[in-house]
């Protein structure tokens, strides 16, 4: 069934989109937002996001293109992440999506960059790809040893101290974040989640709903991990995007992307971090999305 209706975000109007869904392979529901008119991009969100932390950027696209900003696996309009979940599902719920809308464009943030170059290997419906900061690790440029004591803090109930082991060990955040007390880190991580309970709309898709889903997004970046060179067979139009003030792994994903992938062009955007395509709002405010989606739409036209 589709429905419409509108978000209220930091935009100057609302924009209206309708809401959908589409059958994977597996036989899981993948829900997803669509606006705009023209042809079809779809949009991949990365980890801490659903569907609604890229509306503002899709609302910036929606007058040349029909924008599907997806909430992938596990959260939002979607259908549980299921048994056996890996890359090749979240591979799976896209070419579904894309059979469906007959879209041939993709923008993918994160995590949902690794799954847009993925897919772009393998789907022929994909004629171009845009990745913002994709996680790639390469030659050991982050760990994963975090993952256990985050697993661990989840299955406690201790929301904000996994998503304090998740932030850190992801580099997320400015830098001194990384040299304050975990203890202090956890109460504002506490305090920021209850507020967000306290003003949630239905609807929201918040931290504490989304802390779980970590353990998905770094099992996909654990999967792919070391896999640069897969990507010298990707003949696809790529734009690799990033923010200057990123995280050093995250930059040297796209350096070795840059290096491999024959059809690739790239641009950093000054000031920006790993939040720049996001909507701008409290929980983001370094987020640019009107900026990116300047670059996109010159890519994708």
């Amino acid at each position: 069934m589709t429905t419409t209706t509108s978000d209220n975000t930091r935009s100057t109007t609302a924009e209206r989109y309708t809401i959908d869904s589409v059958t994977s392979k597996d036989g899981t529901i993948i829900g997803y937002r669509q606006l705009g008119h023209g042809p079809g991009i779809v949009a991949l969100h990365g980890a801490m996001e659903s569907a609604k932390s890229h509306m503002q950027l899709a609302e910036a696209l929606a007058g040349s293109f029909t924008v599907y900003v997806v909430d992938r696996r596990g959260r939002g309009l979607s259908g549980p992440y299921g048994a056996g979940y890996s890359m090749q599902r979240e591979v799976e719920d896209l070419d579904a999506l894309l059979t469906k809308t007959g879209s041939q464009r993709v923008f993918g943030v994160s995590s949902g960059g690794l799954i847009a170059l993925q897919a772009a290997l393998t789907l022929p419906a994909i004629q171009k790809i845009a990745v913002y900061e994709p996680a790639l690790i390469v030659n050991g440029s982050i760990s994963t040893a975090f993952l256990p004591r985050y697993d661990r803090e989840i299955a406690e109930g201790n929301t904000a101290a996994a998503l304090v082991s998740g932030m850190l060990g992801a580099q997320m955040g400015p830098p001194f974040l990384q040299k304050m007390p975990r203890w202090l880190l956890e109460a504002f991580t506490r305090q920021g989640m209850k507020q967000e309970d306290k003003t949630a709309k239905p609807g929201d898709v918040t931290m504490r709903s989304l802390a779980p889903t970590l353990h998905y997004d770094f099992q996909l970046v654990s999967e792919m991990a070391e896999q640069a060179e897969r990507f010298r067979a990707l003949h696809v139009d790529t734009l690799l995007l990033g923010g200057s003030k990123s995280p050093a792994y995250l930059k040297q994903a796209l350096d070795a992307l840059e290096q491999v992938i024959p059809q690739a062009r790239r641009v950093e955007f000054p000031g920006l971090d790993h939040g720049g395509s996001g909507d701008l709002g409290p929980t983001n405010r370094s987020g640019d999305p009107r900026r990116v989606a300047q670059e996109l739409l010159r890519f994708f036209a």
